[in-house]
């Protein structure tokens, strides 16, 4: 049996927030309901709790590369459900301070055409 795709909707807006170590601090109703979990269930939790095992560590060692240096990392990215599907997103992940003086992440998501993902797919089976 395959996964399940889920298909985000033309306006969705997927918004997280991430402390310095990657540890949700903020997740919005539309990242809950796509990824299928209460908000009480990712706060506290590693934002890699919606990492798709498809997604090559090289990309994700590209985002944090690019975040931890100050600048913005925009890219496609696959990531799992609760329930074990997956949804695919294009995603824009700012650094940024926390009013408290804290550093943090910002993750804002929308959705990626067929075509941005089928070229994401391709891309990412060159990658390890």
């Amino acid at each position: 049996m395959s996964e399940k795709e889920t298909i985000l909707k033309d306006d969705a807006f997927l918004v997280s927030e991430t402390n310095a170590k990657g540890i949700i601090t903020f997740a919005n109703d539309g990242f809950c309901d796509i990824a299928e979990y209460e908000v009480d269930e990712l706060i506290g939790k590693p934002h890699n709790v919606v990492r798709h095992p498809d997604m090559p560590k090289a990309a994700f060692k590209d985002l944090w590369d690019t975040v931890k240096r100050g600048e913005v990392w925009t890219g496609y990215v696959k990531n799992a459900t609760k329930s074990g599907g997956y949804y695919w997103v294009y995603a824009t992940v700012f650094p940024f301070e926390s009013c408290d003086g804290s550093q943090g992440y910002l993750s804002c998501r929308r959705k990626a055409s067929r075509e941005e993902i089928d070229s994401a797919i391709e891309l990412y089976r060159t990658l390890d």
